[in-house]
């Protein structure tokens, strides 16, 4: 038997290649979507993301997680990507999106620019799409898995903060909040443990994980499955009343490689979030199936 931590790549290669939420799934979507109208297309993303990345490499988190962003709320349709207007307030604009890096909808922006100064491309590839294939291209050149993606998404012809609200998982969320919440996506457990394995790249900020360190709850400060030691070293990178703006590394570890990292942090007490913690005791479970 595989060792879990790949299988649940292999997980994360099928649920992000599949994109498993609701409005995707009847998309009719096929690889090769592309090939009559503009056979380039994956290649011609590709290079722009290898530019982007030479330029700065928070735009492999920050696409990352645009997608994932983009996914939970109304299907992968690039909503989030709209821009408010003075009539409209857009997703991404929406409290939970605000931390959501510029590098991400650059990505977008420069890949749709590319692909429709490619002879015959105008107009012919959503930024939905565009956004999948960068989001393949930037785990696989992080480390991670590389999978085939299927294509034929349309891009949202609404985008609406009040759409996002309730749709994406907090840091604070229980084991039953995450379930329940990747459940009505069309997502499994196993899924939801893969797909959170995303967080072995990026960043927070302090304010997203402070109360596991300075006030937990009445009896203890710091929350008791933290490691101690890791606890302490997040204290002295966060102090209290830390400028706001500033924000750690997910992965204390290998912070810039998309690895199984992520899983040995849980191990070890190590999970950032509340609701990275709370799949340790899943994941040990999984383990000895």
């Amino acid at each position: 038997m595989a060792a879990p931590h790949l299988h649940l790549l292999l997980v994360l290669s099928l649920a992000l290649s599949l994109c498993l939420f609701p409005d995707t799934a009847r998309a009719q979507l096929r690889q090769n979507y592309y090939a009559s109208s503009c056979p380039r297309v994956e290649s011609i993303v590709r290079g722009v993301v290898q530019n982007k990345i030479k330029q700065t490499f928070v735009t492999i988190p920050a696409t990352l997680r645009l997608f994932f962003h983009d996914c939970f709320v109304q299907g992968c349709d690039a909503s989030v990507i709209v821009a408010s207007t003075a009539t409209n307030k857009a997703e991404k604009d929406h409290s939970d999106n605000l931390s959501l890096a510029g590098d991400g909808f650059d990505t977008v922006i420069k890949a749709k620019a590319a692909v429709d100064a490619t002879p015959g491309c105008r107009n012919k590839v959503s930024c939905a799409d565009i956004l999948a294939i960068a989001t393949r291209d930037v785990i696989a050149l992080s480390g991670g898995p590389s999978y085939p993606v299927e294509l034929g998404r349309l891009d949202g012809l609404s985008s609406t903060a009040a759409s996002v609200n309730g749709k994406l998982p907090q840091p604070t969320f229980t084991l039953n909040q995450l379930t329940g919440m990747f459940a009505a996506n069309g997502l499994t457990q196993t899924d939801m443990i893969a797909l959170s394995a995303a967080h072995t790249l990026g960043f927070s900020h302090c304010s997203k994980f402070a109360n596991r360190i300075y006030s937990f709850s009445s009896q203890r400060a710091i929350d008791p499955t933290l490691n101690s030691t890791y606890a302490r070293t997040l204290q002295s990178m966060c102090p209290r009343n830390v400028d706001p703006r500033i924000a750690i590394n997910m992965d204390p570890n290998t912070p810039r490689t998309f690895d199984n990292m992520y899983y040995k942090n849980l191990i070890q007490g190590m999970g950032l979030f509340t609701s990275d913690q709370v799949l340790f005791h899943r994941l040990q479970v999984q383990a000895h199936c």
